[in-house]
């Protein structure tokens, strides 16, 4: 399971849970944790020399990484790459699974030595999904991960993540934030007094125009904590989570910068900029599928 880092906590141990109650190994990894890709490349390691010893296993070994589009196959085919390489001593030119944020990227399989004695190659492969998706709750959680290619539209996506936002409580970790920061900091601006300070060169780092810097972010999730915070409602009740929402965009073209100009569709950039935080884990952690029944 990739990506671990995004997930919800609590729920992937479940999931987990669930996994070997079915007989299936199952073990989470974050491709971009260099310490946590070792340790599952050791755990790929001793599972080939336990084929090995029990004679199912040859000369050499080779395993195949599958899975939906856009999930960081590639990613972590090319961490367990190069961090087998490196163990095993071995030099020459490593190889590189093409890596972007985008689906279908990945065109061919490609094949990655990722450990000797025994040796062990990887193949990384295209994402695959059913020819036919029926359910459009199904297809709304693909296209919100970045599985799939967006065809709502990113104002109705981001919709559909403030909805799933609201309805969890995952904001509440957020409570701490202080409602009453100086805006002069968020913004970058110069405050009185602070010329030639170490507070002073901080803020000429800072850059409005770049949601992912921290001070954005925390922007961003003070915004969200307010809005909810001070609804006079129930997120249960489908009128109220609307009114909520609305009310969300608003505050978040405050929080995000965004031009209210005529001509300018704010609530475009507004969306792309949400759904990119969400998809980098910036703003909370998220497992989209219960368990099964």
């Amino acid at each position: 399971m990739n990506k671990t880092d995004l997930a919800n906590r609590s729920q992937l141990k479940e999931w987990t849970k669930y996994f070997e109650q079915q007989n299936c190994i199952s073990y989470g990894v974050n491709s971009h944790n260099k310490e946590n890709v070792k340790e599952f490349l050791n755990f790929l390691q001793a599972q080939v020399r336990e084929l090995k010893r029990t004679g199912h296993s040859g000369h050499a070994t080779t395993m195949m990484i599958i899975g939906i589009p856009n999930v960081g196959k590639s990613a972590l085919a090319n961490s367990l790459h190069q961090l087998g390489r490196i163990s095993a001593a071995e030099k020459g030119k490593l190889k590189h699974a093409t890596v972007t944020p985008h689906p279908g990227e990945t065109k061919n399989i490609s094949s990655l030595k990722i450990g000797s004695h025994p040796n062990i190659y990887l193949l990384d492969t295209p994402g695959i999904l059913p020819p036919q998706i029926l359910d459009s709750e199904v297809c709304s959680k693909l296209a919100l991960t970045g599985a799939i290619e967006n065809l709502v539209g990113e104002k109705e996506l981001a919709r559909y993540f403030l909805a799933i936002f609201n309805t969890s409580d995952g904001y509440k970790k957020w409570e701490r934030l202080s409602t009453h920061g100086n805006d002069k900091s968020f913004t970058g601006q110069d405050v009185e007094g602070s010329s030639g300070s170490k507070l002073d060169m901080k803020q000429r780092r800072q850059y409005p125009s770049d949601h992912t810097q921290d001070f954005m972010v925390n922007r961003v999730r003070q915004t969200l904590l307010e809005s909810i915070s001070c609804l006079d409602g129930n997120v249960q009740n489908e009128k109220d989570l609307e009114e909520l929402i609305e009310a969300q965009f608003t505050a978040l073209r405050e929080a995000f910068l965004v031009s209210s100009e005529p001509g300018i569709d704010s609530q475009t950039k507004i969306s792309a900029k949400l759904l990119n935080l969400y998809r980098t884990g910036r703003l909370g952690h998220y497992t989209l599928d219960p368990l099964p029944l």
